[in-house]
């Protein structure tokens, strides 16, 4: 059995400049934990594989292809390969999120 506690999980280096750890990384899958403080965004980019993201705490707006939608808590957005998307934190609170790449992507992701 593995077990990770994301707060002594080990931190990724990333393009966004934002806090992400990786939780899980195998030949199947990847999943990853962000944290965006009140300001931060992801850049806008394209991931190669289908992307879950699975928001833990706080409010923010995800935006995947052409829509774009403030969401909370305990939602789930489904984000297909290959579309552009990104994540901003507006709010004055930290936003969470779990995210779930399957499967593991062999591609590197692009920043646009």
């Amino acid at each position: 059995m593995k077990i990770v506690d994301v707060k002594t999980a080990a931190l990724v280096e990333n393009p966004h400049r934002v806090k992400v750890s990786k939780l899980h990384d195998s030949e199947h899958a990847q999943v990853m934990h962000i944290t965006l403080e009140p300001g931060e965004s992801l850049k806008k980019h394209i991931t190669p594989v289908d992307v879950v993201f699975y928001v833990l705490e706080g409010r923010g707006v995800v935006e995947i292809g052409d829509e774009k939608q403030e969401v909370g808590r305990d939602t789930l957005i489904d984000s297909p390969a290959k579309i552009p998307h990104c994540w901003y934190n507006q709010g004055t609170s930290v936003l969470r999120i779990l995210v779930a790449k399957i499967p593991r992507p062999t591609e590197s992701t692009r920043l646009l």
